[in-house]
């Protein structure tokens, strides 16, 4: 299995710019397609965006296409999350989540569900 930390969470106003990274650890990272979610107080977890194993094409919501950008790079066993022109709404607990895969252009899923490996969270806070 694999074992997922987030980083790179915190406090920034609106407009503002953060980068979230996701350390894996255990087997092969490049096994994996990985994906972002967040979840606000109250509400459900939502799809953020995801990647593929290769790290083409990567999936975006609408509500965070044009701002949000996925990397990997799996050298590092790491994705990343840049978070650009942030706004309140974005507040939440962001997680990254991991799904082994044989393909490595495979699709990557948008729900809770699809995905087997999960960290424990990150905190981003946008104020207005």
């Amino acid at each position: 299995q694999v074992q997922l930390v987030e980083s790179g969470g915190g406090l920034v106003q609106a407009g503002g710019s953060l980068r979230l990274s996701c350390a894996a650890s255990g087997r092969t990272f490049s096994r994996y397609a990985m994906g972002w979610f967040r979840q606000a107080p109250g509400k459900e977890r939502e799809f953020v965006g995801g990647i593929s194993r290769s790290g083409g094409s990567p999936l975006y919501a609408d509500s965070v296409k044009g701002r949000f950008t996925i990397t990997r790079d799996n050298a590092k066993n790491t994705v990343y999350l840049q978070m650009n022109s942030l706004k309140p709404e974005d507040t939440a607990l962001y997680y990254c989540a991991a799904k082994e895969v044989t393909l490595a252009t495979a699709a990557v899923g948008v729900n809770v569900g699809w995905y087997e490996y999960w960290g424990q969270g990150t905190q981003v806070t946008v104020s207005s």
